[in-house]
């Protein structure tokens, strides 16, 4: 079935995007996780990719082009799949719909098929009974935006509004808490909040309807109807009066088996109306076409394992296969649910053999069950929250898909003990060993370009401006808050921003713009006494810096010992884009600042 492209909100104030090149065009196959454009924001220019799999039918929006949140820009399907009443459906437009109905007087055949083509893309007024009332126009549909480049689900930490409450453009909703912070919730919409589906501490995916705005007293469901089932208020009998006689299904085939298939309200749940997790999908993460939906992360870890997909059932938006899905499987489950079946006509014959499976069925199921008594101590279940969901998702792929690899070097730090001293007299700020560690790797990243990249998949990119990711521990997790241009600025001002970021971080009030753009990270474990560490590359950057504490040593000249004082540091680098020399190089470079700090500050 196809599926619609539309435009993500890439950040809190993100109110357009603009297209700035198509990676894809029409004709080209798509898979889970490609990307389909790069849209330029208010804050970056960031890559859209795709969820759904298939051949890419329709490019509405040109290179160039401003697109509004939520606006449709492509469309998704099987090759030769007719999609244009998707997008008739979409703009509130059925007159290209109707006509559809009267073709099959023709001959009943021809009816069932045509029939089949309205059930995948058709929300006809005809087909629901409060129709004439209900236009989809007066009503919108809220989702749930994509707060950050690494968000994929959000939690709805408390609603600001109720149902039945006037809603204006710029009035927060409700508060989100995202894999970076907790943050508002905008309208952008006038009129009444009709409709809220997601409950408070639920999470929903990026792009899921959580909500509806619009007119007072609009019938709402037959925009949540057209966007995964039907309301078969009155349809629902007619299908059961006419099924016999083909002059009736010919004359009365609006109300007769084509509205059934048209609004198949007798094969979906009960309460599919209202709950928004059923879109039709079926339980082992196929759509309507039979199309497996997994991620791509999730079908590498099967191959691997040597599972096949189609055992697994996909917990994900509308049954999506996720890695937990795949790591979380027992094979042994599926083959203990078929041998069920063939025990039930073996029954009537011969009464042994049914009795056999049911005593090796418990059998099992006795080991499992012990532990729980014999468990000791008392433990406690931590739910996941959406910082430490994303820190294990990005951290995982980092590690399992870029090939790490580590270079340690012994840095002397006593000329910046003592410069670091002299600097404080004069600084408004206090300046930390840190703050002299980012402002030598920023200088460093300069004369070394190929360590201030990126990998992209197809290409590598370089960077001519520096932008230094430092890594603030935070209560529930890691935070990223980044130094822009990090190369042109003073220690004091380095200093000032990190300790403003580290503020901002543990309150949760970092904003997007404060962790995307990073093209170096670095990590600091010193202050708690760590020698030495290895750090997983924060993507997209190519290398980590992890470092480590101060200590005293000794150090010979000639045969006379003395004391120094030693910091180590390691250079996580990704090889696809950094190799040994290269990366060898830069920490050379990077020891020459912090050995001699003075060449920093002229």
């Amino acid at each position: 079935m196809a599926e619609l492209i539309r435009m993500p909100k890439m950040s809190d104030t993100m109110t357009e995007g603009v297209i700035a090149e198509w990676h894809k065009k029409v004709g080209d196959t798509v898979k889970s996780g490609d990307v389909l454009a790069e849209v330029e924001t208010d804050k970056a220019t960031m890559d859209l990719e795709a969820y759904d799999e298939g051949t890419l039918l329709y490019i509405g929006v040109e290179k160039g082009q401003a697109v509004p949140i939520d606006g449709v820009i492509a469309v998704i399907g099987q090759q030769g799949e007719d999609f244009q009443a998707l997008l008739n459906g979409n703009t509130g437009g059925s007159a290209e719909v109707k006509p559809t109905t009267a073709p099959p007087a023709n001959s009943p055949a021809p009816a069932a098929a045509d029939t089949k083509q309205v059930n995948t893309s058709m929300r006809d007024a005809e087909v629901i009974s409060a129709a004439p009332a209900a236009d989809a126009g007066n009503a919108t549909v809220i989702r749930m935006p994509k707060m950050s480049d690494t968000m994929t689900e959000g939690t709805i930490v408390a609603w600001h509004k109720k149902e039945g409450d006037a809603v204006k453009s710029g009035d927060v909703l409700a508060e989100v808490e995202t894999d970076k912070a907790t943050m508002d919730l905008e309208a952008y919409e006038e009129g009444t909040l009709l409709y809220i589906g997601v409950k408070e501490g639920e999470a929903v995916a990026v792009d899921a309807v959580i909500a509806v705005v619009g007119e007072k007293g609009a019938n709402f469901k037959v925009l949540l109807d057209g966007k995964g089932g039907g309301d078969a208020a009155s349809s629902a009998p007619a299908p059961a009066s006419a099924p016999a006689s083909g002059p009736a299904n010919e004359s009365g085939s609006a109300s007769g088996n084509d509205t059934a298939e048209q609004n198949p309200q007798a094969d979906v749940p009960a309460n599919a109306a209202t709950d928004l997790s059923y879109a039709g999908a079926s339980e082992n993460g196929h759509d309507a076409n039979g199309r497996l939906k997994a991620s791509p992360l999730a079908k590498a870890i099967a191959d691997q394992k040597g599972i096949d997909l189609k055992q697994i059932h996909g917990t994900g938006p509308e049954g999506r296969i996720v890695k937990a899905d795949v790591e979380s499987f027992n094979p042994q489950t599926a083959p203990q649910a078929k041998p069920a079946a063939p025990a039930q006509p073996a029954a009537p014959a011969p009464a042994a053999p049914a009795p056999q499976p049911a005593q090796s069925a418990p059998a099992p199921a006795i080991p499992p069950v012990q532990p729980t008594p014999v468990a000791a101590g008392d433990y406690e279940d931590i739910p996941l929250t959406q910082m430490r969901k994303t820190i294990a998702r990005r951290l995982s792929e980092s590690l399992f898909t870029a090939p790490h690899f580590y270079l340690t070097m012994e840095i002397t730090m006593d000329k910046a003990m003592a410069l670091r001293g002299q600097v404080n007299a004069a600084s408004p700020v206090k300046i930390s060993f840190n703050d002299f560690v980012i402002k030598a790797a920023a200088l460093a990243l300069k004369q070394h370009p190929n360590v201030n990249s990126s990998w992209l998949g197809d290409k590598i990119r370089k960077y001519n401006y520096v932008n230094i990711g430092v890594a603030v521990a935070v209560d529930e997790g890691l935070l990223v808050p980044v130094v822009r241009n990090a190369d042109h600025k003073t220690l004091s001002t380095i200093a000032g921003e990190v300790k403003e970021m580290a503020g901002k971080a543990k309150d949760k009030k970092l904003q997007p713009k404060d962790w995307e753009g990073s093209t170096f990270s670095i990590s600091n474990l010193g202050m708690f006494g760590i020698d030495q560490f290895t750090a997983i590359i924060n993507p997209p950057d190519a290398c980590i810096l992890a470092v480590g504490a101060i200590k005293q040593s000794v150090a010979f000249e000639g045969e006379i010992p003395k004391p120094v004082n030693i910091m180590k540091v390691t250079l996580s680098c990704d090889h696809r884009v950094v190799d040994g020399a290269t990366g060898a190089a830069f920490l050379q470079t990077f020891k020459g600042f912090l050995e001699d700090p003075m060449k920093m500050l002229v």
